[in-house]
Order: C-alpha cells, then sequence, then structure tokens
C-alpha cells in the first residue's frame, strides 16, 4: 500500500483532488466523514463534548449541531484547543483503524489517499509515502466559502487563520497542486501527478516483493 496524506487550506479544492483520484482508482479515506463520524450521537467524543461544552451544541436528536459549535470555537481559541484536545486523537485513531484495514485487504501497489485538512496541525504520525497540498489564494478561498457555503467574508477569514499557513504546509508537502486555475487545468495537473504517485507505489511494492523473496 502506498498511503498518501491529502491536505491544503479551507475551500482550496482538496475535495476535488480527492474525488478525481477516487474515479481514477484511489482507495479514499475522508478526515471530515471520520469527524463526523466519532461525534455521533452516542459515542466516546460526544459524551466528552458535552460534558465540556453543555447540552446547547447538541440538537434534539443528540447530534453535535456543528454550526453552534463553531460559533463557540472560533469566538474563543482557547475553546478550539479543547475541542481538539477531544476530536483529534478520536480521529486519528479512526483512520489508522481504517488505514490499516485497507492495508489487510488491498494489493501491495494499491493508493490509498487520506484527506485530512489539519494534516500539519495535528502533527499526524501516519506513515505516509507521500504528501500533497492543495493551495489557492486566500482572496479565492474567501470568495469560494463566501458563495458555496454562505458565510460572511469574516467567518471564512476566521476559519483560514485557524489552519497552518500555505508556507507551513508546503514545507511538509513532497508535492502542491495550484487550484488558482481553471477546474479542467487542476484536474489535468492531479491527474498528472496521481500517475506518478502510482508509479511510485507500483516501485515500492515491487522492492518490498524483492525484499522479502517472492
Amino acid at each position: 500500500m502506498f498511503l498518501v496524506g491529502l491536505t491544503g487550506g479551507i475551500a482550496a479544492g482538496k475535495s476535488t483532488v480527492a474525488e478525481h483520484w477516487e474515479r481514477l482508482g484511489a482507495a479514499h479515506v475522508d478526515a471530515d466523514e471520520l469527524a463526523r463520524r466519532v461525534v455521533s450521537s452516542g459515542t466516546p467524543a460526544a459524551a466528552e463534548i458535552r460534558s465540556a461544552f453543555g447540552d446547547h451544541v447538541f440538537d434534539s436528536a443528540g447530534n453535535l449541531d456543528r454550526a453552534a459549535m463553531a460559533a463557540v470555537v472560533f469566538a474563543e481559541p482557547g475553546k478550539r484547543k479543547e475541542l481538539e484536545a477531544i476530536v483529534h486523537p478520536a480521529i486519528q485513531a479512526a483512520a489508522r483503524a481504517e488505514i490499516d484495514r485497507l492495508s489487510g485487504t488491498l494489493p501491495a501497489a494499491a493508493l490509498v489517499v487520506y484527506s485530512i485538512p489539519l494534516l500539519v496541525e495535528t502533527a499526524s504520525q501516519l506513515p505516509f509515502d507521500a504528501v500533497v497540498t492543495v493551495e489557492a489564494p486566500r482572496d479565492k478561498q474567501i470568495e469560494r466559502m463566501v458563495k458555496s457555503r454562505g458565510w460572511t467574508q469574516e467567518d471564512a477569514a476566521r476559519r483560514i487563520d485557524a489552519q497552518a499557513t500555505p508556507i507551513e504546509r508546503a514545507a511538509r508537502a513532497d508535492h502542491i497542486l495550484s487550484s488558482n486555475q481553471e477546474l479542467g487545468l487542476l484536474l489535468h495537473d492531479a491527474e498528472q501527478l496521481y500517475h506518478l504517485l502510482a508509479t511510485e507505489a507500483q516501485r515500492k511494492a515491487a522492492t518490498i516483493g524483492l525484499a522479502e523473496g517472492r
């Protein structure tokens, strides 16, 4: 298995790249989906959040009200750190379990993409074979969030400021994709990189096979 960490700023285009790579044959593990799963009703993380933040951040069905939670944590940085201390370990444990499961079922040369917005911030210890970041100019990120999510420019800016900087992500990455271009050009660049990574995956699998005497 060849594990790729896919990160990038909010509204930079990570999901677009991940979905395209899935169409090309990659297995995809989505940190956002895991985040929703680990705080669903009845989970240990949900119970910790309720204890720390109160009932008002949950809806009537017992599910986390993400908008209410966001209003709390983006108003007070200390609250965001408190939430992250609960949620991030649960996400990392779920990600490791899913990646271990895939490792045991997929071919040796399979490409597995773990899309994780906060790869740098969480100092993920997963054994990535490559890290890719998708980047866009700040004004483009804000424009996309205002248009697609209905947030104010101020809310969008706060979300960006809560993440690692492009320079910090670039320092961790092996490859950088720019989404500051037409969609077709981004998909072309993503596909070219996918084939490069797939070649590296084949090479890694062959090397392991030789070492094991296959």
